[in-house]
């Protein structure tokens, strides 16, 4: 019998403290040692990939996405169409659930070509007062939007709970029950629209974004794996847990069978191409002589050490600037067969927060939409 779950009923899931590994939990000593005892104990493929399939389903369970919620029509609405140096841009509207919507930029090359690799773009915690730079409206998120459709990607820039649209509309990141569980579902949902494109390649599906965004970006990759590129910027650590809700305010890592750090929630991506992106400017600073090796030991056990990668850069901050998002096209060229050099971020043609946003008089949300504090149900 199908059964119907609202976040207002979701008690199992309002875990105690002591569920929860949030922030700055270790430090880069204890997280040393954890990944050395998670090393020994997958000396050989067969156990990591048993270990990996406990972690994945505890992800899953922790968010309150196992079995996965039914997947209902996503009624896309695109509109207001620009036509940019070598891409194009509209606003799009998806329904991923019941009265639940989405809203996002689809980005395309202006020239099609006969199999387009697909790029999602979840983005971080920057806030704007203004709603000027919100979210996904970032000049330096519209530089990687643009550079990867004029390489040939289908990318979709999409809001997280409570930025862009969703925080017009009223919706607030930190006030909503288990963000997690929402913002997850949105990006499995964002596959199904984007493999739904025409000439739409299933083998090329890539995500990538930055701080809660590469958060986003190796949950995605953890629990979907319809990805085959991850790219998470800035973010894997295996002793900081992510500082917010959406990143780990429901017990994902600490379950009744086991417990995990974002070092190991990353290689689940393994043997698929991993880019780690990290500076010494935040938490990722180790990541070069800590989580590094350990994702190589993981992918070695595959035979496929080369598959893993990490750009570190020690003088840099906490962002997704020029040098960073160079490396990420790079990667992306190497494992797509894609062009770098027509990745030209001088070419972008900044839009205005107005241009990119979905919802507006022409085009209102749907009067069957859920409001800000109401309850969202999922059908499973």
């Amino acid at each position: 019998m199908r059964t119907l779950l609202t976040f207002a009923l979701l008690t199992s899931l309002h875990a105690a403290q002591s569920e929860l590994r949030q922030g700055q939990f270790r430090t880069p000593e204890a997280a040393r040692e954890d990944l050395a005892n998670l090393v020994r104990s997958y000396p050989v493929k067969g156990d990591w990939t048993e270990r990996a399939a406990l972690v994945r389903r505890g992800i899953l369970e922790g968010a309150g996405l196992e079995p996965l919620p039914r997947r209902t029509p996503l009624e896309p609405v695109r509109h207001s169409l620009r036509e940019l140096d070598g891409c194009t841009v509209e606003n799009v509207s998806l329904e991923t659930a019941p009265g639940l919507f989405l809203a996002g930029n689809l980005w395309l090359p202006a020239k099609r070509p006969t199999k387009m690799p697909i790029v999602l773009s979840p983005h971080g915690h920057s806030r704007d007062p203004k709603h000027v730079n919100d979210g996904r409206y970032k000049p330096e998120k519209q530089h990687r939007y643009q550079s990867l459709a004029r390489m040939g990607c289908a990318v979709l820039s999409y809001d997280m709970i409570g930025f862009g649209d969703s925080r017009k509309l009223g919706w607030v990141h930190g006030e909503t029950p288990h963000v997690l569980r929402l913002q997850t579902w949105n990006s499995i949902r964002a596959v199904d629209f984007m493999l739904g494109l025409p000439n739409a390649d299933a083998a090329r599906v890539a995500v990538s974004g930055s701080s809660g965004g590469g958060t986003q970006s190796f949950l995605l990759a953890a629990v979907d794996e319809r990805i085959t590129l991850s790219a998470p910027c800035v973010m894997v650590s295996a002793h900081f847990y992510g500082g917010c809700d959406c990143e780990s305010g429901v017990p994902i890592h600490v379950r009744p069978t086991h417990t995990t750090n974002n070092a190991e929630i990353a290689a689940l991506a393994a043997p698929r191409p991993l880019l780690i992106i990290s500076c010494g400017g935040d938490w990722t600073r180790d990541v070069p002589e800590l989580e590094f090796p350990y994702l190589q030991h993981v992918y070695s056990l595959f035979g496929k050490k080369d598959m893993v990668e990490n750009a570190h850069f020690a003088d840099e901050k906490h962002d997704y600037g020029p040098s960073k998002r160079q490396v990420l096209y790079t990667f992306l060229a190497k494992h797509f067969a894609l062009d770098a050099t027509r990745a030209d971020d001088k070419r972008t043609e900044l839009l205005t927060h107005n241009d990119l946003q979905v919802y507006t008089e022409e085009h209102p949300l749907p009067k069957h939409a859920l409001k800000p504090g109401q309850a969202v149900t999922l059908g499973f």
